[in-house]
């Protein structure tokens, strides 16, 4: 049996979205900057699928840029937010300690020019605590930068109650939402969102392709200079097919997202409770606030690398953590960040489902997964010690 359990790390692109693209690479191909009429269909597609996304998340057209990706739209975001706080004589950002790099390294880059930065608490569950948000913001804070759902342990944050506080406050609140949106029903205006940064690979759209939602009235930094697309601050010429397939790909998301989220939260709970009856194993954030598809444990006295590489055997795609951080050997910094202690953070599985996984699949998983750890706890020096009484026991 063959089982893609990776989807945070990307999903599988939709029927409905390879088929945007094509007449958008074989047909209809013009440069939407050309002003003959070939060229003005590829720039009425980019701006219908501008409208599409914007009425998904209940924004206006004009508050959509298309970028590259994620990444792209947390810099922009992010470096928008503090250069317009410095020209204000703010230069405070408070974010979380289990962020996305693409957030965390740039924060990083703005304390080298002066920004101080909080990292507030996630707690064990994987939550931040509003009133510890609103108890960190001084009358120097330009920025919070609040992730939707965590990209490793599913958490899903009150992102609705954040925007409020910052609201109230006067300060500019932006949410990584790239593994929230399509999987969860995003309303920036009701959120109180003032910016949100999203990718098409992690809802069946491309890879390459993301936006970035800029609130009326916020004047958005350039990353990249050049022409004048994007209203002049994203230069570059569009990526006409993949812009259209990920307004296709995100409309079908939103559309089947009720029923998509009832079946995956079933299969989910049922595949915590069956990792669950493995000794000395933990999920990894709340039980309930957290992605219809993710499922993150820590199972003591192994490494995640050779759990990792065994399921791969048994036809099973499954991660540590993060995508990005793939292939490092240090212990996943969100694990780290919800209390948990180096050795049982090294031995993490993640594994976040598709809108198609099966009961079958799901016990299938189940049993491999057990079988795997058991494997690997029997010729474990460290396990060893564990049963023996040498070394304590950290997960009950």
């Amino acid at each position: 049996m063959k089982i893609y359990a990776d989807n945070a790390a990307t999903t599988k692109m939709s029927r409905k979205a390879i088929d945007a693209m094509l007449p958008l690479m074989e047909e209809n191909y013009g440069n939407p900057s050309s002003l003959y009429e070939f060229g003005q269909k590829a720039k009425e597609a980019i701006e219908g699928a501008r409208e599409e996304i914007a009425g998904i998340i209940n924004a206006d057209p004009s508050e959509i840029t298309f970028t590259s990706g994620g990444s792209e739209a947390d810099n922009q975001a992010i470096l928008t937010a503090a250069e317009l706080g410095k020209k204000k004589g703010k230069t405070h950002i408070i974010s979380s300690a289990f962020e996305h790099h693409a957030v965390l390294h740039t924060l990083k880059k703005l304390e080298k020019e002066g920004f101080t930065v909080t990292l507030l608490d996630v707690h064990e569950d994987g939550l931040i605590r509003p009133e510890e948000l609103e108890a960190a913001i001084t009358d120097d804070t330009c920025l919070v930068t609040i992730m939707f759902a965590n990209n490793e342990i599913g958490t899903i944050q009150p992102i609705r109650e954040i925007g409020e506080i910052c609201r109230k406050k006067g300060v500019l609140f932006h949410t990584d939402a790239v593994q929230a949106i399509g999987h969860l029903p995003i309303d920036v205006k009701a959120d109180n969102i003032d910016m949100l940064s999203a990718s098409g690979h992690k809802f069946h759209g491309p890879k390459g392709c993301g936006f970035l939602y800029v609130k009326k009235g916020i004047k958005l930094s350039n990353l990249i200079e050049g022409g004048a697309q994007e209203r002049g601050k994203r230069a570059g010429t569009e990526n006409v097919p993949a812009i259209v397939a990920m307004a296709t790909a995100l409309k079908e998301a939103a559309d089947g997202m009720q029923e998509n989220t009832a079946k995956q939260e079933k299969l989910r709970d049922r595949l915590i409770e069956g990792l669950a009856k493995i000794e000395h194993s933990a999920l990894n954030g709340d039980a309930k606030k957290r992605l219809p598809g993710n499922v993150n444990f820590c199972f003591e006295g192994i490494e995640g690398e050779s759990l990792l590489l065994l399921l791969d055997d048994k036809g099973i795609c499954a991660s540590s953590g993060s995508a990005c951080t793939s292939g490092s050997l240090d212990p996943s910094h969100v694990l780290l960040a919800i209390g948990r202690v180096h050795d049982v953070a090294h031995g993490s599985l993640r594994l976040t489902l598709g809108e198609d996984i099966t009961e079958e699949e799901v016990d299938y998983l189940i049993d491999s997964v057990t079988e795997v750890v058991n494997y690997l706890r029997g010729f474990s020096p460290v396990w060893r010690d564990l049963k023996a009484g040498k070394t304590p026991f950290i997960l009950p």
